[in-house]
């Protein structure tokens, strides 16, 4: 698949290509933010503590929505004194009662394995925090006494695009409740004023990735232009980083069409510098001699992609492989990346509250992965395939 450079410093022509409009839901993540702040406060997110701490957190989410369960376990952190259990559909775990709050997600409000999760737990006494669509049968069981349901928002501009109505375009608009419930129950820290931060550092990354940004000073364009023709392989350095991995190796696949792996440091450190010896590797490095006229095209390369934390946070001292810092782990896996000939793209987050450090790395691997699609000429809201294969299905 050819990716045709000038297509990306060429505003009009990206404004024609991208039919559905997904770089500009992409631009609008802030002002989801805070509409969806102001959604949740009115509906009373807070009143999902009253009745204290939960004994556990179940979050029920599927498909583009699973990320808000990535976001949210890698902000309460390994060392959260309340469980939190990720579960994509049934059946609801037994222990499940009235001493447990289950949150379901879903931008439709439709989608089966969150809709019978929290049916299903409001049978069995739970609370039930319901984040769906107005009018739709999970907004129902959250709208139930004792329970909370809020909305969707909409952002600025709703034009019922095909990018607007997928759970990937509306993130922001997904995750805000969920993390202004945990906050109320003091699971992970993301109160008012953090959330204002949040949408001030997505507004910043959309300005730095807009489409009249030539491509040579766009972060995002020449991310995509690096991963452009590779097998992308997604590494974050540590807990938080590793949601981040989650939706980028996801719209790489949703979006642009790319089939990506992931993983985090420094547990999976071995498992992606054994793929260097392999047949996707350019083993000595790439042949400068080689002509790309009479030599027959070379396939596709391992593109090793880092997304790091701001230098200074606490992963820094962690203990990774052979009881080395994380950091070092990291430079290790880098250079041995270049040692095998396996190019490396960084994104490092720049400083800030955990959450707002997350979503600078995944603003900016969205908007990557948009116009890498783009510039293939690929639509990069909808998939046909993914269309025969929901058809097939029934």
């Amino acid at each position: 698949m050819t990716v045709d450079d000038a297509l990306l410093d060429d505003a009009e022509a990206l404004a024609a290509a991208d039919r559905s409009a997904v770089l500009r839901t992409l631009a609008t993540a802030g002002a989801q933010v805070r509409e969806s702040a102001a959604l949740a406060t009115d509906a009373g997110i807070a009143r999902l503590a009253e009745e204290g701490r939960p004994r556990a957190v179940v979050v029920a989410s599927l498909g583009g929505s699973s990320v808000v369960a990535d976001v949210l376990t890698a902000l309460a952190g390994r060392a959260c004194s309340v469980p939190v259990v990720v579960r994509r559909g049934g059946p609801l775990p037994a222990w499940v009662g009235p001493l447990d709050l289950v949150i379901a997600v879903s931008l439709s409000g439709r989608a089966a394995g969150p809709l019978a999760l929290a049916a299903e737990a409001a049978r069995r006494g739970a609370r039930v925090g319901g984040d769906a669509a107005d009018g739709s049968p999970l907004a129902e069981v959250g709208s139930r006494g004792g329970n909370v349901q809020v909305g969707v928002a909409r952002g600025p501009r709703w034009d019922e695009t095909a990018a607007q109505r997928t759970s990937r375009g509306a993130l922001w608009s997904l995750l805000v409740p969920v993390l202004l419930a945990a906050d109320a129950l003091d699971l992970v820290r993301t109160p008012l004023p953090v959330l204002a931060e949040l949408a001030a550092r997505l507004d910043d990354e959309a300005e730095a990735c807009r489409p009249a940004s030539e491509a040579f000073v766009n972060p995002a364009k020449t991310l995509a232009l690096e991963l452009a023709g590779s097998v992308p392989v997604v590494l974050a350095d540590g807990d938080l980083t590793a949601a981040a991995a989650a939706r980028a190796a996801s719209m790489l696949a949703r979006t642009a069409r790319v089939p990506a792996v992931r993983g985090a440091l420094p547990d999976d450190a071995s498992e992606v510098v054994a793929s260097f010896g392999g047949p996707l590797a350019a083993p000595g490095g790439e042949d400068v001699f080689a002509d790309p006229f009479l030599d027959a095209p070379a396939g596709p390369r391992l593109r090793l992609l880092l997304l790091r934390d701001a230098p200074g946070t606490e992963v820094d001292a962690l203990p990774g492989v052979h009881g080395e810092p994380v950091r070092a782990v990291v430079e290790a896996v880098a250079e041995t990346a270049a040692e095998a000939g396996v190019r490396t793209s960084e994104v490092v987050a720049d400083p800030g509250q955990p959450v707002v450090r997350l979503a600078q790395l995944i603003a900016r691997t969205d908007f990557a992965a948009a116009y890498l699609a783009l510039a293939s000429g690929i639509d990069p809201a909808a998939s046909p395939h993914v269309a025969d294969l929901r058809s097939r299905l029934g």
